[in-house]
């Protein structure tokens, strides 16, 4: 395992830039298939990846600008292979059921609402102002569709905000963060965020860090408590250090302090934040997530704007 993660590590930085052959394009298939696209990548987008990423880090040997042999695929391939099985298997049917019922609850909203209200459904991670979808992004940078539709797709680990592939000429793709049950999530740590803060108040923070801001609302539907209830244990945390909240509008947006983070990485099971970057079966990171789980597609000819 140690092997693995230190072979995954030299490709997958903590954050910025990962190349975009780890995520390939394989909608409804399994680890298998995502991992046999990784080691049939063209020698050309391997070179020009990688000598992207060897202008931000330093690169081992194997990964030159002459090309990594299939060998080294080989490897990248087990290793992601290993990852997956030692740290993320153990959770897999709670991570595909946390996204099957995010593309329902987004197809039934596209179904009945169309695509302007499946778009305006991102908020607050992303804004619909027709014909512009302007997102809560890491940097600037405009996408244009030019009529090749859009990609989303629901990430368990994509995490505050959404991404998508940084080679302008891929298909564009939106990778966003997939709502989760908050008490789920603390049942399955070892019950320790539970007897330190209590069980709603632990989802709720859980609720609030899952997403760059929530609304009082948002967190009280996602939770499953009282407006009133939802209110108090958000007091509570801000008074705690663990949770900020500012006025926009008619709205009260709260957000996790870097204390909220440090107490929930103690104690929640995301074995993915242990490599900080994503892996092509669908792990997803902290800031630069790509997933392969489940996607749906919308939004043809429309123009999309990250910022």
């Amino acid at each position: 395992m140690n092997r693995a993660l230190h072979l995954l590590r030299t490709v997958i930085p903590p954050s910025g830039y990962i190349p975009d052959f780890l995520t390939p394009p394989v909608p409804g298939a399994d680890l298998p298939a995502g991992l046999e696209q990784v080691r049939l990548t063209p020698h050309r987008q391997l070179v020009r990846e990688m000598s992207r990423l060897a202008e931000s880090r330093p690169i081992p040997g194997w990964t030159s600008l002459g090309g990594p042999g299939r060998d080294a695929l080989a490897s990248l391939t087990g290793a992601l292979a290993t990852y997956h099985g030692a740290l993320l298997r153990p959770y897999w049917s709670r991570i595909r059921t946390a996204v099957g019922n995010d593309v329902s609850r987004r197809a039934r909203t596209l179904l009945e609402g169309g695509t302007q209200t499946l778009l305006d459904g991102l908020h607050p991670l992303a804004r619909w102002n027709s014909p512009v979808l302007e997102v809560d992004y890491p940097v600037d940078r405009d996408l244009y569709l030019e009529g090749r539709g859009l990609l989303l797709v629901p990430s368990y680990f994509c995490w505050r905000r959404p991404t998508a592939l940084a080679d302008p000429a891929l298909a564009p793709v939106l990778v966003y963060p997939v709502a989760k049950a908050p008490l789920d999530v603390v049942r399955g740590a070892e019950d320790g965020l539970e007897r330190l803060l209590g069980r709603t108040r632990a989802a709720v923070l859980t609720e609030v860090a899952d997403r760059s801001t929530r609304t009082t609302s948002e967190v009280a539907e996602a939770v499953g408590v009282s407006l009133p209830s939802v209110s108090y244990q958000i007091s509570v945390l801000r008074d705690g250090g663990l949770v900020t909240s500012r006025r926009e509008g008619k709205y009260v947006l709260h957000a996790v302090t870097p204390l909220g983070l440090q107490l929930l990485g103690a104690g929640m099971p995301v074995p993915a934040e242990s490599l900080g970057g994503d892996v092509a079966a669908g792990a997803g990171n902290a800031d630069a997530a790509r997933s392969m789980l489940a996607p749906a597609g919308l939004g043809r000819d429309q123009e999309i704007v990250r910022r």
